[in-house]
């Protein structure tokens, strides 16, 4: 039998450390943050300007084409509450524009279906 060793991911302390997660946030008193939810769909409305933090910098690159809240924490390797922090500024600073996503109807409308129906049933 042979055995397969495994190695084990390391976690790179820097990313796990919760001084720098403090520092990017930079929101010592938990002020008023967006209402944004995971599946929040977020567009750059400009380029990076020198005055944002790199993970903002980071993030209006991502965000040429919409993505989610949750595909921008994905990508960045950061909790959700951070990246809330982040998309916060941007929304204050007006370099991002956030949307709800667009539900579609799960079932068509009965009067529709009945009007396809009648409308095969004549031909």
């Amino acid at each position: 039998m042979s055995s397969i060793r495994r190695e084990r991911r390391t976690v790179d302390p820097a990313l796990s450390d919760p001084e720098r997660l403090y520092v990017i946030t930079g929101d010592p008193d938990g002020s008023e943050r967006a209402a944004l939810d995971l599946v929040t769909m977020v567009v750059s409305k400009s380029q990076p300007t020198p005055t944002v933090q790199p993970e903002q910098a980071v993030i209006l690159r991502l965000c040429q084409a919409p993505l989610s809240v949750a595909e921008i924490s994905a990508y960045l390797s950061l909790p959700f509450s951070v990246v809330t922090s982040l998309l916060t500024d941007l929304l204050a600073t007006e370099l991002i524009e956030s949307r709800a996503p667009i539900i579609r109807a799960t079932l068509p409308d009965r009067s529709l279906l009945e009007a396809v129906m009648h409308g095969l049933q004549k031909l």
